[in-house]
């Protein structure tokens, strides 16, 4: 791609590619579509305009110009000209303009039951990128350049991966009608709900693939796929929907600030990242341009990978390294970092991966040692605070029908650091280190954050469920005794409330307890005047 021309990216013309205006309703074509991907774009190399979106389809689908432009400049590798074929990566956008398509029930059901790192994005797209470069004389460049981007709240970076694999290829030698018949293919999917094995019709491929839920056990890996006696082709099982597969290990855990898997100099905020007139920012960046080794020097972590070894080679010792050290396009690679670390090293487990190194052990077992100690480690980590959390959850005495719900307890970090000595990781985890100054740096974090939102969230939901199910269980008609009409009607406002949210899969209650309140709100409203009666339930 000739960057030099300073020409920046526009929307080339395309019959499937006008622009949108409005988002869909969840009965309106392409709603199921819309539970996997936003939309499916195009992104070609024009000699004039340079990068330009060539194709948005479904062609309602509304973008903005900033979020064109950087889909624009993402989808082409930033430094490509040894790319020549297929190369596959993908990144990650800041969405623009606030949420502009509505939240199904089925999104929420399907979020309310995901791990909280595979919950969809309400803030960021994700771009699955199938970027192809080849000679081509009949081209004035010489060169085809094109790639085919699938744009989705999901970070199922496997499945997408895959599913790009079949339909590039596809695309790239029959354009536009293969695309279409895809995307109506995707439309007749069923909806991405967590513990689920689906089967995924595509191109006469069948994708089998579990949707993880939060009540998966992290050590058990994914149930067995279905059988495949009665599905003709026989299906492409994924092992996983989402990783290549490390990050699953810290599933406990969400990783609560920006990242960006692939980031330019023309990102819309490449400024707002790379000042200098204030701390570097809570982001994770991967580049390929050398230039970014210089202008983020400042930066506290910068980790350089080096080229691909050759079969056979060894690593030599792994150094951590300064980051004054990082100043010239050839440095090195390594980690190089400006914090020390809290916790020493294990070399037990290094060796391990090094003898397998040497007696050419295959990766996947490779990868499921690392997998069990960054498991086992995080586990270590989150447990102690996941213990302290649940001490300040009301007792279930405390609930009783007729009041409001107790208050769940703050949570005082003295308090759950005074807790280690007797219940803290350094008692089950062989790993020695400053535990103590490990959970303070963790507690100026986002992650705790996030960590604590998220459980405090669950908390008072819980609460809120139990206490539904006390009203349930109590005697109604004892307590409408001695009751004016402004508090049983207020009675029935809260009961219907909680009823809405139970069922939108907002609330942990039971089948059996929404029937008991879908029964009360009869009881009670017919036990009003009738002109109340008809205000509360309108013909």
């Amino acid at each position: 791609m000739d960057q030099g021309s300073g020409a920046g990216p526009h929307r080339a013309r395309g019959r499937l590619g006008a622009p949108s205006c409005g988002a869909r309703a969840p009965g309106a074509p392409w709603a199921r579509f819309s539970a996997w991907l936003e939309c499916v774009c195009v992104v070609t190399f024009d000699l004039e305009l340079g990068q330009a979106l060539e194709l948005v389809y479904p062609s309602d689908f509304q973008l903005t110009d900033k979020e064109k432009s950087s889909i624009c400049y993402l989808s082409f590798p930033d430094s490509h000209s040894g790319c020549l074929g297929d190369t596959q990566f993908c990144f990650r956008i800041r969405q623009c303009g606030g949420q502009r398509r509505p939240w199904h029930t089925d999104d929420r059901r399907c979020d309310s039951g995901a791990p909280v790192s595979l919950q969809r994005e309400p803030a960021h797209y994700f771009g699955y990128v199938y970027f192809r470069q080849v000679k081509d004389s009949s081209v004035k460049r010489g060169y085809f350049q094109k790639s085919l981007v699938l744009v989705s709240r999901l970070p199922f970076v496997r499945l997408f991966q895959a599913l790009l694999s079949l339909v590039a290829p596809e695309y790239f030698d029959k354009l536009a009608p293969c695309l279409e018949a895809v995307c109506n293919e995707i439309d007749q999917w069923p909806a991405p709900v967590p513990g689920q094995t689906l089967n995924l019709p595509v191109m006469g491929v069948v994708l089998q693939v579990y949707i993880p839920s939060s009540a998966d056990k992290p050590e058990s890996g994914p149930p067995k796929q279905c059988s495949h006696k009665n599905l003709l082709p026989a299906p492409v099982v994924l092992t996983s929907v989402h990783e290549l597969d490390l990050f699953s290990c810290l599933q406990p855990l969400k990783f609560c600030c920006d990242y960006r898997p692939y980031f330019t100099v023309h990102d819309s905020e490449f400024k707002e990242f790379t000042t200098r007139t204030q701390a570097p920012p809570s982001v994770v960046l991967g580049v390929t341009n050398p230039f970014f080794i210089k202008t983020l020097q400042h930066w506290p972590h910068v980790l350089r990978i080096g080229e691909p070894k050759m079969p056979g080679d060894l690593p030599k010792q792994i150094k951590l390294k300064k980051p004054s050290r990082l100043k010239t396009l050839d440095t090195k690679p390594g980690l190089y970092t400006a914090h020390t670390t809290y916790l020493h090293r294990d070399k037990a487990l290094l060796r391990r991966l090094l003898r397998g190194l040497q007696k050419k052990r295959p990766s996947d077992v490779q990868t499921a040692l690392l997998r069990q100690h960054l498991l086992e480690l995080t586990q270590g980590f989150i447990i102690p605070l996941e213990h302290y959390m649940a001490s300040l959850m009301p007792l279930p005495k405390s609930i009783t029908p007729w009041k409001t719900p107790p208050q769940i307890h703050p949570f005082r970090q003295d308090d759950f650091l005074r807790s280690l000595e007797r219940s803290g990781p350094q008692l089950t985890c062989l790993l020695k280190g400053d535990w103590l100054g490990l959970y303070r740096r963790f507690f100026k974090s986002p992650h705790f954050d996030g960590w604590y939102r998220q459980r405090h969230k669950e908390m008072a939901q819980k609460l809120e469920a139990l206490h539904l199910e006390a009203i349930c269980e109590a005697n109604l008609e004892i307590w409408m005794q001695d009751k004016s009409e402004v508090e049983v009607v207020d009675l029935v406002l809260k009961l219907r409330e909680r009823l809405v949210r139970a069922q939108g899969h907002q609330l942990p209650v039971k089948e059996a307890t929404l029937k008991r309140a879908r029964l009360y709100i009869e009881t009670v409203v017919g036990s009003l005047p009738k002109d109340l009666q008809v205000v509360l339930c309108p013909p």
